[in-house]
């Protein structure tokens, strides 16, 4: 058979698009945070994972600007060899106090990190187990580890008990590294981490959280999963991303020190890859200095979040219950999902259509995520069009 043969037979996203409901790749032509410009209109946004609203700060601009004045455009090599800037170690050394670890390491993408570690630590005759609803980055690194003969192991989603299961039947004294969200990225809840810990300790595992969707959201001043549960000596390592919280784009690890460096010396995703840009590491430094001075950016997150996932239950709605930003609302079939997009869509209110096989059969959601700097205005309208799309569609009464 033709290896392309499976591309040319791929016809679903084309049917989609012919149906006048296809909901990705929509290109944004300006974006001020809650409100974007799409093919010319003013939309809504709520679908974003810009949860402080600091993509359009003036100071995470102006950093990002007197970078590219300073550096230029981008490093030009690996961190390795020539790729490493004074602001790189600068923001590794702030993140590190500011999360309570020892030491952290950058990578250039939030997706990148998770394959910067998890191969590199995890080798043969050693275990990597995982919730089975971790994110498509963990995924992609536990399928690393697997082909580098590492052993591979996946538990219920949050279930702790399958947890032990699973770590009961590998022995004891093999190296063994648990890793979970600490928001699961597309249903907004929170890993159980103190039962997690506990078991790891039992176990004697090693934990990495994924705190993507936490940092800047969870925790004392935004410190992540594990401030908010009090485990951050507990927990051995936390990764996360520049492309939320922090107006950015790159990720980092956060451990002991010994494990950075050797993660530095070991670590191909991040030897042989390009260093974050001047103007992207510059950007979340400001946005990290603007979490640390104005923490009730945070309360109002929660606040608008926390406004809509009661909006949405008492309209009769289906919605995954958390206390983070994302909300999602489960309509339950693939092409109820997108035309509900579509009239949103029209109406004037962008949010994320979640399909099969990218949720499970049946779970199929509008997933909507919202931001510190949404108004009332804002928040109030998305109800308002929920409310009539869903009474349109026979969803709610």
């Amino acid at each position: 058979m033709d290896l392309f043969e499976k591309c040319y037979g791929f016809t679903r996203a084309d049917e989609v698009k012919a149906a006048g409901v296809y909901p990705y790749f929509r290109a944004i032509e300006a974006n001020e945070g809650p409100v974007v410009k799409i093919e010319g209109r003013d939309i809504i946004m709520a679908g974003s994972n810009n949860y402080l609203g600091l993509t359009a700060h003036p100071k995470v601009k102006e950093a990002a600007i007197k970078a590219v004045k300073d550096y230029g455009t981008g490093c030009s090599g690996s961190r390795y060899l020539t790729g490493t800037l004074d602001l790189h170690i600068r923001l590794e050394e702030k993140l590190a106090d500011f999360l309570g670890k020892e030491s952290v390491l950058l990578f250039s993408t939030g997706y990148q990190t998770a394959q910067g570690i998890i191969p590199t630590l995890v080798s043969k005759g050693e275990y990597i187990i995982s919730d089975k609803d971790n994110h498509a980055c963990i995924v992609a690194a536990n399928m690393m580890a697997k082909g580098g003969f590492a052993e591979f192991k996946r538990y219920k989603h949050n279930d702790m008990a399958d947890l032990e299961r699973v770590l009961k039947a590998i022995p004891l004294d093999a190296g063994k590294l648990v890793a979970s969200d600490g928001v699961f990225s597309t249903t907004g809840e929170i890993v159980e981490l103190q039962n997690l810990v506990d078991l790891c300790k039992k176990y004697k595992a090693r934990i990495l959280i994924d705190d993507a969707h936490s940092t800047g959201v969870l925790g004392k001043g935004g410190r992540g999963t594990p401030s908010e549960f009090g485990l951050v000596n507990e927990v051995d390592m936390v990764m996360g991303t520049f492309s939320k919280t922090f107006a950015s784009l790159g990720g980092f690890v956060g451990a002991e020190k010994a494990v950075i460096n050797y993660l530095k010396h070991h670590s191909p995703a991040l030897i042989f890859s390009a260093s974050p840009t001047p103007a992207s590491v510059a950007a979340a430094d400001a946005a990290l200095d603007i979490l640390k001075a104005e923490p009730e950016r945070i309360l109002s997150l929660i606040a608008n979040a926390k406004k809509m996932r009661e909006g949405f239950i008492n309209m009769g709605f289906n919605v995954i219950q958390s206390r983070t930003a994302i909300v999602p609302v489960v309509l339950g079939e693939d092409n109820l999902v997108f035309a509900f997009w579509r009239k949103l869509f029209d109406r004037g209110i962008f949010v994320n259509a979640f399909i099969s096989p990218g949720v499970p059969p049946g779970m199929a959601m509008l997933r909507t995520s919202y931001m510190a700097t949404h108004e009332d205005k804002h928040l109030d309208r998305i109800l308002e069009l929920f409310g009539e799309i869903g009474r349109e569609m026979g969803i709610i009464k």
